[in-house]
């Protein structure tokens, strides 16, 4: 099911600042294999062009040390990717699709150059969708939605998609 433009992940968008927001975490890397930046000077250049590329804010990603997390590649997506918005009309179908497609997303099976620019980051929408969730649910609690649950029987469990739906669309109440 697609959703409406102000809910659905602007993968366009994301696909077009791509390889400008790459480009700029590699030249700092290269920048940082010869030279120190101890004022920071080149982060902040950094950190001013991939905001002026974006509108984001980018003190949010870590720029320091994103090779010890995802990669470069993932890193820029996801500072290519636009914010999610809130909206004020959401609806408990486009909720039940949300929900859906954060726990239907696996790594892709063939590899990066066999795969589609959304197909190679697809994965990575999960991100984007508790944003939104959180954004549009004034009782959004990770924990509490996407955490282990404990049963009546005290042992650990998972809510369903039905539940996690409920539970958001309920005001935090499982009805």
């Amino acid at each position: 099911m697609k959703l409406r433009k102000e809910i659905e992940p602007q993968i366009h968008v994301a696909e077009f600042r791509y390889p400008k927001v790459l480009q700029c975490i590699m030249d700092y890397d290269a920048y940082l294999s010869t030279n120190d930046d101890e004022d920071r000077s080149e982060y902040t250049k950094l950190t001013e062009r991939l905001q002026q590329l974006t509108g984001k804010d980018i003190s949010t990603y870590n720029l320091w040390e994103w090779w010890e997390e995802e990669g470069a590649e993932v890193l820029a997506f996801r500072i290519s990717l636009p914010a999610p918005k809130q909206v004020n009309d959401f609806s408990k179908i486009e909720l039940t699709e949300v929900i859906r497609r954060m726990g239907s997303y696996r790594q892709p099976e063939a590899g990066w150059e066999e795969q589609t620019f959304e197909e190679n980051f697809r994965i990575y929408l999960v991100d984007y969708y508790h944003e939104l969730l959180k954004l549009n649910f004034k009782t959004y609690n990770y924990q509490k939605i996407f955490g282990p649950q404990r049963s009546r029987d005290h042992k650990p469990g998972w809510l369903t998609d039905e539940e996690k739906v409920a539970a958001l669309w309920n005001d935090g109440n499982f009805k």
